[in-house]
């Protein structure tokens, strides 16, 4: 790949664009592959329609707000041409939005939180295989085989050295970065490397069910958001929770709530109530927000203090290799 940017463009919306937050929200876990995340810049190696690209996202003060600068490298960085608003949330619109509870009057107080944007990145695969295999299991267990799959068959990315100097000390991580898997590439992984990554066999056949149909489920993005569900739920193992973490950050839908899920509704419960909800609960609460309930439920539990977990933890299977989980 290139040593020197293929594409630059850049992009003042006039307010703060928290973009480590905004692609944070991508990043599967603390040593994920294919993204280094820093306050003011993330580097982040993915796989495009076009192919590979590598790809530096900084902030810097402008007047009235913030300018984002987009450095990309590679085949697939033309692909970004004219994308970074939109990926970065430009059409997330907050009319419509009141804050109904005080967690989410305090978040909408800090300047941060109050400029997040929904992402849409349009890469629906790029989010789809990896909420597949968070699909029932432990964050632990899930991020540790995407980034075996990933370090053993995605494509290694470039960046320039000024890209690498600004990461200071994590350049060695950046210099490192990978982009995932094309969809063609994810389906060629043969069926003891899912095991020997700890993919439980329902998740490993669900992503190549999936990828069966990736160009149509790529093409998702451009539907409305209610199609765009549908469709991709026709899919069978892909339910209200894997659609919702694909819209959550490709399609930027405002309106995908992250539930049923082991933790969220209690997270949510205990910011609101001071105590533990399932799942029926959570969809009460954020009833009044609807139009709006990811958006609610991202700003209640940034603003809000960590709910202490007292109860069992979900345990790592035992049937399976545990090399990539170490």
């Amino acid at each position: 790949m290139s040593t020197r940017p293929d594409l630059v463009e850049q992009w003042e919306p006039g307010r703060s664009v928290p973009v480590a937050s905004i692609l944070g929200a991508l990043r599967r876990g603390s040593g994920d592959p294919t993204m280094v995340v820093r306050p003011n810049a993330v580097w982040w190696g993915v796989h495009t329609p076009a192919g590979p690209a590598a790809t530096w996202w900084q902030v810097e003060p402008a007047e009235g707000g913030e300018r984002v600068i987009l450095r990309a490298y590679g085949a697939g960085a033309a692909w970004f041409a004219g994308r970074l608003p939109t990926i970065l949330g430009e059409a997330d619109s907050l009319d419509g939005f009141a804050a109904h509870h005080e967690p989410v009057k305090v978040a909408l107080r800090v300047r941060q939180l109050a400029d997040w944007r929904i992402p849409r990145t349009g890469l629906v695969i790029t989010s789809l295989v990896p909420s597949i295999l968070e699909q029932k299991v432990t964050g632990r267990q899930a991020f540790a085989g995407f980034r075996h799959l990933v370090r053993m068959y995605g494509t290694p990315v470039t960046f320039d050295p000024e890209a690498l100097r600004a990461a200071g000390p994590q350049a060695p991580a950046v210099a490192r970065l990978m982009a995932a898997p094309s969809a063609a590439r994810w389906r060629r992984i043969p069926s003891w490397e899912w095991l020997q990554a700890g993919v439980e066999p329902p998740q490993s056949r669900t992503v190549m069910r999936a990828l069966e149909h990736a160009d149509r489920l790529e093409q998702t993005s451009e539907l409305p958001i209610a199609q765009a569900h549908a469709r991709l739920r026709l899919v069978p193992g892909i339910g209200v929770w894997t659609a919702a973490k694909v819209a959550q950050s490709a399609w930027g839908d405002p309106d995908a709530p992250t539930f049923p899920d082991y933790h969220v509704a209690k997270e949510i419960g205990h910011a609101l109530l001071g105590r533990d909800i399932d799942d029926v609960g959570m969809a009460g609460l954020l009833e009044p927000y609807r139009g709006h309930r990811y958006r609610a439920e991202r700003l209640i539990l940034a603003a809000a203090p960590r709910r202490e977990r007292h109860g069992a933890r979900m345990t790592l299977p035992s049937h399976l290799p545990q090399r990539a989980w170490r």
